[in-house]
């Protein structure tokens, strides 16, 4: 078998370019990196391809989109407010979604 078609794990993949495994996962599940099954359902990932996404030949770009309209700073959180010092839950973690 020749080296570039040897199949590599999300995690080798992740190592290469320096993200979580989960990311990995991800982009294969949005179709912007290439990836097949093994039998036992787990991806792979042809080294071929990862080689050439990680030289510039192909497009793999990651937008959090939870980040667009995340806001890049604290605040302007008063003290007493909910998200002021000593506010209620002052160092607790926020509740979880109502649904």
């Amino acid at each position: 078998m020749d080296t570039g078609d040897r199949l590599l794990t999300p995690g080798e993949v992740a190592a290469l370019f320096r993200v979580d495994p989960k990311t990995v996962t991800r982009w294969a599940a949005a179709g912007r990196i290439g990836s097949i099954r093994t039998p036992g359902g787990h991806r792979r990932f042809r080294e071929s391809e990862v080689r050439a996404l990680l030289e510039g030949e192909g497009m793999l770009e990651e937008i959090d989109e939870s980040a667009i309209n995340r806001p890049t700073g604290p605040g302007p959180a008063t003290p007493g407010s909910p998200g002021g010092p000593g506010g209620p839950g002052a160092g607790a973690a926020p509740p979880p979604p109502m649904y």
